[in-house]
């Protein structure tokens, strides 16, 4: 039986949309016929109670990506390692001196599939202090690794090129995501060819796109720990921006007409912001204070179907949760699934990352 090829995406910071990538090249690898296997060796989100699970904690990357892909328990690497404060301790303390590559060498263990597809730590420093950064992971599996990087500014250069130097023959190039679609030309013309005449594969280029930004109501208010207090029903509207109702009707109801699929955050004593919210394009309104609206606040949005939602949280709290939520939310929401799914044929090189791989389609039967 051939041995197993291994790839691992890493990035060069935390939200860079790693995950998406990771589940994007599985999918869309697993559609052309080949047999994928998926892990994740840090773990670093579980279960959101934060309880194990049937006496093992579940990491919910890992869940997802199985779930969604429909792989078999065969084709899944659970996490040999929960990143959290609490391992951090012990290992600082000297109490935990297990040999975590040792450990991995397990997803060597891995038979049959064509690839492994593993979703690295955060940046290239996460997982150091238990020898499972990016590099020692990649050199342990023999993985070459695709780095996953958002695009900010120009700055993205220094970055990569420093990267490559630590990384060296294990990169096997990079995917630049979330480009401001006015600057996209200018890092298809620019900045593509300076990497890649430094030997930097670019396999793709992302356009910004807000529906992947975006993040659920439902998101909101479990990161708010929110009441819900209308339309429970619509938690499943997706919200692109946040706008605060903080200065006089008029000058709220223009600045508010500028925006799109927003949340509305705006003290709870505000009836004439909420009023004026609610014949926006609003898709949730979020009250703090932990006041009661006016009763007319509560109608008009049953009737357009706007959930409204109380904070026991000051403005300016609020305000950076969301602000936090937005932009950096996993894509767990079908809609965005196949959004990414879309968007990813159009702008990534699948025949160029297999051909580097060296992977080759399974042979029609028959």
């Amino acid at each position: 039986m051939p041995k197993s090829k291994y790839l691992l995406i890493g990035s060069t910071e935390a939200y860079s949309g790693k995950s998406a990538t990771a589940l994007s090249i599985a999918h869309q690898l697993k559609e052309r016929g080949l047999d994928i296997a998926y892990g994740k060796p840090l773990g670093t989100f579980y279960t959101s109670s934060g309880k194990p699970v049937s006496g093992e904690p579940i990491e919910e990357d890992v869940q997802f990506v199985a779930q969604t892909l429909g792989l078999p328990s065969s084709r899944v690497l659970s996490p040999i390692l929960p990143l959290t404060d609490s391992t951090i301790q012990k290992r600082i303390r000297g109490e935990n001196t297990i040999s975590y590559p040792t450990m991995l060498t397990q997803y060597l263990q891995m038979q049959g599939a064509d690839l492994v597809v593993l979703e690295g730590p955060s940046n290239l420093e996460e997982g150091s202090l238990f020898d499972l950064s990016l590099q020692q992971v990649a050199e342990v599996v023999d993985a070459g690794v695709l780095l996953v990087a958002r695009f900010h500014s120009l700055l993205i250069v220094g970055a990569l090129i420093s990267a490559k130097r630590r990384l060296g023959d294990r990169l096997l190039g990079v995917f630049i995501n979330d480009i401001p679609k006015d600057r996209l030309e200018e890092v298809q013309s620019t900045v593509k060819p300076y990497l890649e005449a430094r030997n930097i594969r670019v396999f793709g280029l992302m356009p910004r796109n807000e529906l992947l930004r975006s993040v659920s109501v439902s998101d909101l208010v479990e990161q708010l720990q929110a009441e819900v207090l209308c339309r429970s029903d619509r938690l499943d509207l997706m919200v692109e921006s946040l706008a605060i109702g903080a200065m006089n009707v008029n000058s709220a109801l223009r600045y508010l007409q500028k925006g799109r699929n927003m949340a509305v955050i705006t003290g709870g004593d505000r009836t004439d912001i909420q009023l004026a919210a609610l014949e926006t394009s609003t898709q949730c309104l979020v009250l703090t204070g932990q006041m009661r609206p006016h009763p007319d606040v509560l109608s008009r949005a049953e009737d357009l179907e706007i959930p409204v939602l109380s904070v026991d949280l000051d403005t300016l709290t609020t305000v950076e949760i969301v602000d936090r939520a937005i932009g950096q939310v996993r894509i767990h929401d079908p809609i965005k699934i196949q959004c990414l799914y879309q968007i990813m044929s159009e702008c990534f090189d699948f025949d160029r990352l297999m051909a580097d791989l060296e992977l080759e389609l399974p042979t029609p039967v028959g």
